[in-house]
């Protein structure tokens, strides 16, 4: 009986303990935008490599501009042939694209936010800036000692192409190792995205090496940071529509 008396209690201190250290879906999200943004900005030189299906592989260069968790630039370039197209996206979902052969930007609308970015594997959707908990409700769907799985359903008020996420988030630093993404109308996988380097650079976490992939076509496209900077001070106008077209 004195036994019983005795274990019964250390059971429920255990008990509250592993209670205190879960953590909710919502909370891990927070703990993934809070890692995503916590630098003031970034600037990144990039190597894109494009691999068909056969194998034969393609290679870009680009740069990209990225201020807060809502503002950013992307500009190929090389090859010649990709060199000045560009995307810019801002708040509220406003994304714009630059096409240097006709000197104009085109606003894209939702409509169009599922069409492959400048033939790489990546839609315009993916290159939008925001974070992830402004968009998604989570649910954890499984964990283990090192990751945690979470299920990202759009939230009613959002345009989205995908019907949901699967995410795998590391517990070490709260950022994710890969997505799988799923068909709006069929609900199957359709894409995966897999980020092969992450690290730490001046205190802040980030891949420098991600691989994207097209489960139908069997196309894949691998982005590489050749360098990047952090806090840079840049200026709100610094992402607008006369920088987009230089």
């Amino acid at each position: 009986m004195k036994l019983k008396i005795i274990i019964l209690p250390l059971l429920t201190i255990v008990f509250w303990q592993l209670q205190l250290n879960a953590q909710t879906a919502q909370e891990i999200v927070n703990e993934m935008d809070e890692v995503a943004t916590s630098a003031m900005d970034q600037m990144a030189d990039l190597k894109i490599t494009l691999i068909d299906k056969s194998g034969k592989e393609s290679i870009r260069t680009a740069t990209l501009k990225r201020k807060g968790n809502d503002k950013m630039l992307f500009r190929f370039t090389s090859p010649a042939a990709q060199a000045g197209i560009s995307i810019l996206s801002l708040p509220d979902e406003v994304m714009y694209l630059y096409l240097p052969a006709y000197a104009k930007e085109r606003r894209i609308n939702a409509s169009t936010k599922g069409q492959k970015f400048a033939g790489t594997d990546f839609c315009y959707e993916d290159m939008e800036v925001a974070t992830i908990g402004e968009k998604y409700t989570p649910k954890i769907i499984e964990e283990n000692e090192r990751t945690w799985k979470l299920e990202m359903t759009p939230k009613a008020e959002i345009r989205t192409v995908y019907s949901k996420l699967i995410i795998e988030v590391n517990k070490n630093n709260y950022y994710a190792s890969g997505i799988e993404f799923f068909h709006k109308k069929s609900g199957l996988i359709i894409k995966k995205l897999t980020n092969h380097q992450i690290e730490k650079i001046d205190g802040h976490w980030i891949a420098t090496k991600t691989e994207m992939i097209d489960l139908k076509s069997n196309h894949k496209t691998i982005m590489e940071m050749t360098s990047i900077k952090f806090n840079n001070g840049f200026a709100n106008d610094e992402f607008s529509l006369r920088e987009l077209k230089k």
